[in-house]
């Protein structure tokens, strides 16, 4: 299946909403009201350092995620991505689609001048583990949150 990447457009954003809802954690975490969804898109939209990223089949959407490039001081003031909301709409799971877009995160990265690239992912979500493991990301830290 060919899959072509390419920036999110305020027209995008119902159905990167259905992606991000579409599984047991999103559904109880995400809402039909498309409003906050469409102001948090303009916020990333206007800053060149959050690249909202979706896969394209036929016209339709089939992957996303959100990309971050941040500026720090450790690692000899490295650049670093950060991959967050990484989904594959569930019907095509599993034919490399997810490798596709961490692989376009990647090369993002490198062009943005990141040194290293990080994610978190729910303790739940076993296979998104053995994903990430099979793509050569190391589980080298834990995660912390806290709702506000």
């Amino acid at each position: 299946m060919a899959v072509s990447f390419r920036d999110a457009i305020r027209a995008d954003v119902a159905a990167v909403v259905a992606l991000l809802a579409d599984d047991p954690l999103g559904q109880a975490r995400e809402s039909g009201d498309l409003a906050p969804y469409l102001s948090a898109f303009d916020e990333i939209a206007a800053n060149p350092m959050h690249q909202l990223i979706v896969g394209e089949s036929d016209g339709r959407i089939v992957a996303t995620c959100q990309l971050t490039i941040l500026a720090g001081l450790s690692r000899q003031g490295a650049k670093r991505a950060l991959v967050e909301a990484v989904r594959v709409v569930a019907d095509l799971r599993g034919q490399r689609i997810g490798e596709a877009l961490m692989a376009e995160c990647e090369m993002r990265a490198r062009a943005a001048g990141a040194n290293v690239i990080q994610l978190t992912t729910d303790k739940t979500r076993l296979r998104a583990h053995a994903f990430y493991d099979r793509l050569g990301f190391l589980p080298s830290h834990i995660g912390y949150k806290k709702t506000l």
